[in-house]
């Protein structure tokens, strides 16, 4: 298949378009064409499979399932819901909300929020075709990680008086009214259908990212010298890994928007630890995340979040440009 997309490209590139191999503008160009092909291609796939699991799971359902769970055991439930639940940062607010409003822990609902964004259906095919297994589990499982020891301080602090009131006052409703929300059963034709309309709306949010991502990465891929990278972030640079999350923050996208662009950097120099870093910064904290989870959080607790996830993931970019080669 990989190679079929790759006869495309240079099809595209080299014979309709008369460009000359080698030359910045042909790399350019053919890294464009192939890589979202190739993009396209997986999270259509792996979307509609996961679709399928994610039908299982409701928010009403995932909901239920965290209320019953403990300290410790409802952050590691929680952020292993993150992975059928893939979210943007922004989508998995709503979500987060709930959670809130449903009287679920305060630590657990933000080791959902985190893990939402930053670990998914996503950011796993697209890293496993781009970086290979390794990384791609390495990348998972550091971000389960982050999600659920930034959700355990956060417990421990006990932050809840940094809620706004009226999020517990609807809580306290619920509770008191006893409502129950009830999953409907579905069958395998809604499943199917659902995970069709799925996979067309999740293209259709994401496509825009996926080719702004796209371009910056083969812009980086064809004009920028392979030595710029390495210089200014490679892994000898100590400031590199803070400088990129800082560099990511303020940044909004998702997985599929961001990948193409660190296989990019990665690909010129900026080591592993660092591209991951910023992937995960640029994931799990944006500004548009923080004007709406104002709505429910005094500043205090916001400002505390971006913190401790900003800290775990820079510790996370250093422990693996240790670990990892550039």
């Amino acid at each position: 298949m990989l190679f079929m997309l790759h006869w495309v490209a240079d099809l595209v590139t080299y014979q309709w378009f008369d460009l000359v191999k080698g030359s910045q503008l042909a790399d350019a160009v053919n890294f464009f064409i192939y890589d979202t092909l190739k993009i396209f291609l997986m999270l259509s796939v792996i979307i509609f499979v996961v679709a399928i699991i994610r039908s299982f799971f409701p928010p009403e359902k995932t909901r239920q399932i965290l209320s019953y769970k403990r300290q410790y055991a409802g952050n590691i439930v929680a952020a292993l819901l993150g992975i059928v639940t893939p979210f943007c940062s922004c989508s998995a607010v709503p979500v987060f909300i709930g959670f809130v409003e449903a009287g679920i822990p305060l630590g657990v609902t933000f080791s959902f929020l985190i893990s939402s964004p930053m670990v998914n259906e996503v950011a796993l095919i697209l890293l496993w075709g781009m970086f290979g297994s390794s990384i791609a589990l390495i990348y998972i499982a550091t971000g389960l990680t982050v999600a659920i020891i930034s959700g355990l301080v956060i417990g421990k602090l006990h932050l809840e008086k940094y809620v706004e009131g009226y999020v517990y006052e609807i809580a306290q409703a619920r509770a008191t009214d006893g409502i129950e929300m009830l999953v409907t059963e579905q069958t395998w034709n809604d499943r199917l259908l659902y995970a069709r309309d799925y996979v067309t709306d999740i293209l259709k949010r994401v496509w825009p990212y996926v080719l702004v991502g796209i371009g910056i990465g083969a812009g980086i891929h064809g004009y920028v010298p392979t030595d710029f990278l390495a210089a200014y972030a490679g892994k000898d640079n100590i400031f590199a890994v803070p400088i990129a999350v800082l560099m990511g923050v303020p940044l909004y996208s998702n997985a599929a928007g961001v990948i193409p662009l660190v296989a990019a950097l990665q690909e010129k120099g900026m080591a592993m630890g660092t591209v991951l870093a910023f992937m995960m910064s640029v994931t799990a904290l944006s500004l548009p995340e923080m004007i709406i989870l104002r709505n429910v959080l005094k500043p205090t607790l916001i400002g505390v979040f971006i913190g401790i996830v900003a800290t775990s993931i820079i510790i996370v970019g250093y422990l693996f440009n240790a670990l990892l080669p550039v």
